[in-house]
C-alpha cells in the first residue's frame, strides 16, 4: 500500500535534500581535515562554542568521552576570554563552529588561541572575521541553518579522529549507514508531524515549561528550550538535565505544569525513565518525544545514540518549533535585543 503524502508546511523537501547531499558530498573533506590532525599529532581537544553551538557541540564531547580516552574539554567561549585554561596549550587542538562567522566570543577565543599556535578547526565560511583567523577551515556548503547538518559533519571528525586512535573501529560502516540519513529525517518528519502540531496547539502559550533530557540529547535539549522557545519564541522554559531534575525542579512540578522529556538511547535512558515515572504521576501535561520510536533504515543500533540529536532537532528544533511559531505568532525570525544593537 502506497504511504500517505504528507505535506509539512513551512519546510522546502528539494532544498533540504539538496543540501543533504551537498553535505555527504563535503563529509571527504572533513575525514581529510581529521587524518591532518591526527597526522600532526596532538595532546587534547577543545571544543569550543557560544549559545546554540556549545549546545551542538555537547553531543560531540559526549560520544569523544564515550569511546575515547583522549581528553575533550567543552569549553563556553566567553567564558575561556576571562578564566583561560591551563589545559589549552600548544599539543591542544581547538573545534569550533559559527554559520555567520563573526560570533564575537568566538572570534575573540581564536584570535588569541592561534597567537598561542594552537591549531583551530572552524565550521565556517572563509571571508568571514573567523574564517580568517582560523588554521584551518570547513565551510557547510548549504543555504538553509538545519542542525542536523552540522551534527553529521561534527560527527565525522570526531568519529574519524577516533578511528586513527582505533577507538572506534566501525567508522567505514557508519558512513555507509548514514549516506541517506536526510531522507530518513524527513519520513520521521512526516510521521511526526501532525504530533507536533497536536503539541504546539495545546502547550504554545504556556507560561512555562520545562524541558528534559540527558546524555546524548541534553546538548538539543537546551538548545531547543533556550534558542528556540527563549530567544526565538519568547516562551519561558526551565531546562533541566534528566538527573538533576531530582535536586529542584520536581518540586516545581503540578499538575498545569507541562514537562517535556526527551527520551534518548543511551546509558542515560534509564535517568529518564525515573524522571518519566514521576512525571506520570504529578502532572496532567507530560509530552514525551522518544527519538527510539522513529526508524532510520539500515542503522545498527549502536550507531542510534549518535544520530539521536539528528533526529530530535528534526522533530523539535524544526517541525516543533514551526507549529509553536503558528499558534504563538511571534516570528521565528524576529528578535527584540539578539544582535539588534551592541551589549
Amino acid at each position: 500500500m502506497e504511504k500517505e503524502k504528507v505535506m509539512l508546511s513551512k519546510f522546502n523537501v528539494e532544498t533540504y535534500l539538496k543540501d543533504g547531499d551537498a553535505v555527504v558530498a563535503k563529509l571527504k573533506e572533513v575525514e581529510a581535515v581529521a587524518d591532518k590532525v591526527h597526522d600532526k599529532g596532538y595532546e587534547n581537544i577543545f571544543l569550543l562554542g557560544m549559545g546554540g553551538t556549545y549546545d551542538e557541540l555537547e553531543p560531540i564531547q559526549y560520544i569523544m568521552n564515550k569511546y575515547s580516552e583522549v581528553e575533550v574539554h567543552l569549553a563556553n567561549a566567553a567564558e575561556l576570554n576571562v578564566l583561560g585554561n591551563k589545559r589549552l596549550k600548544k599539543g591542544s587542538v581547538v573545534i569550533t563552529a559559527s554559520a555567520s562567522g563573526d560570533t564575537k566570543e568566538i572570534v575573540e577565543a581564536v584570535e588569541w588561541i592561534v597567537k598561542e599556535g594552537i591549531e583551530v578547526v572552524a565550521f565556517t565560511k572563509p571571508e568571514t572575521p573567523l574564517g580568517k583567523l582560523a588554521t584551518t577551515i570547513i565551510t557547510a556548503p548549504v543555504t538553509t541553518g538545519q542542525c542536523e547538518y552540522s551534527y553529521l559533519m561534527f560527527d565525522v571528525l570526531a568519529l574519524r579522529l577516533l578511528n586513527r586512535r582505533n577507538e572506534f573501529p566501525k567508522y567505514d560502516a557508519f558512513i555507509a549507514q548514514t549516506k541517506n540519513i536526510f531522507h530518513d529525517l524527513v519520513d520521521i518528519r512526516e510521521k511526526f508531524d501532525a504530533k507536533a502540531d497536536e503539541i504546539a496547539k495545546a502547550y504554545a502559550l504556556e507560561p512555562y515549561s520545562i524541558f528534559v533530557g540527558s546524555g546524548a540529547l541534553w546538548g538539543e535539549t537546551v538548545l531547543f528550550s533556550m534558542c528556540i522557545l527563549e530567544e526565538m519564541q519568547w516562551v519561558r522554559t526551565r531546562a533541566v538535565s534528566s538527573p538533576d531534575f531530582f535536586h529542584g525542579t520536581l518540586e516545581l512540578v503540578d499538575k498545569d505544569v507541562p514537562v517535556f522529556l526527551f527520551k534518548g538511547e543511551d546509558e542515560c535512558r534509564k535517568l529518564d525513565n525515573r524522571v518519566e515515572a514521576f512525571a506520570k504521576k504529578f502532572t496532567d501535561k507530560l509530552v514525551v518525544i522518544d527519538t527510539a520510536e522513529y526508524a532510520i533504515d539500515g542503522l545498527d543500533p549502536e550507531f542510534r545514540m549518535i544520530v539521536s540529536p539528528m533526529i530530535l532537532t528534526a522533530l523539535v528544533t524544526e517541525r516543533l518549533a514551526s507549529y509553536y511559531e503558528t499558534y504563538t505568532k511571534h516570528n521565528l525570525a524576529y528578535r527584540r535585543y539578539y544582535r539588534q544593537f551592541e551589549y
